[in-house]
């Protein structure tokens, strides 16, 4: 059953008013939340971010929730890509400690090699989630959705009592 909301939630997102730019972008905000430690400064902007740019939220929210279980994961490549980062990249002490000297920073928690790491994987995915989204979802709306409007057990639901109450309420609330 959690599966179906999911993919309800998902085609939902898909066929929204919204271009594709605004879904992909808030597809590749999400995916930087998902896959980073959730209490930390950037993460804070991102979100105000979705709240002022007309990105949308429910790719976003589902981007978190897909990428926060990658992390998991993969927390391990993070640490080592961190641990390279603030560790072993000598010529870049200098520049870290600097940078870990202003009171924000330090808030941050960039120190950190899990955050390190994983906020670097998540900055470097930026361009190529965005371009796979943004095709994703024109080859959705273009080759898959009108398919799928036709499949019987859609159009089942979409004729039952239950789902004509739901759009009148739908369309109230909206």
């Amino acid at each position: 059953m959690f599966g179906l909301e999911i993919l309800a939630k998902l085609f939902k997102i898909l066929r929204a008013e919204d271009t594709p730019n605004q879904i992909a972008s808030g597809f590749f905000l999400g995916m930087i939340i998902g896959l980073t430690p959730f209490l930390t400064v950037h993460n804070m902007i991102i979100i105000l971010l979705i709240f002022i740019f007309k990105v949308n939220a429910g790719s976003a929210l589902f981007a978190v929730a897909l990428f926060s279980g990658f992390a998991y994961i993969l927390d391990p490549i993070f640490h080592s890509f961190g641990y390279y980062i603030l560790v072993d990249m000598t010529s870049l002490h200098g520049f870290l400690v600097t940078l870990f000297n202003i009171p924000i920073v330090a808030l941050s928690r960039y120190n950190n090699t899990v955050v390190m790491g994983s906020l670097l994987v998540s900055i470097l995915l930026i361009l190529p989630v965005f371009f796979f989204m943004k095709y994703f979802v024109k080859y959705y709306r273009e080759h898959i959705d009108a398919k799928l409007q036709k499949l019987k057990i859609v159009q089942i639901v979409k004729g039952s009592k239950f789902y004509k109450i739901y759009e009148k309420i739908r369309g109230v609330t909206a």
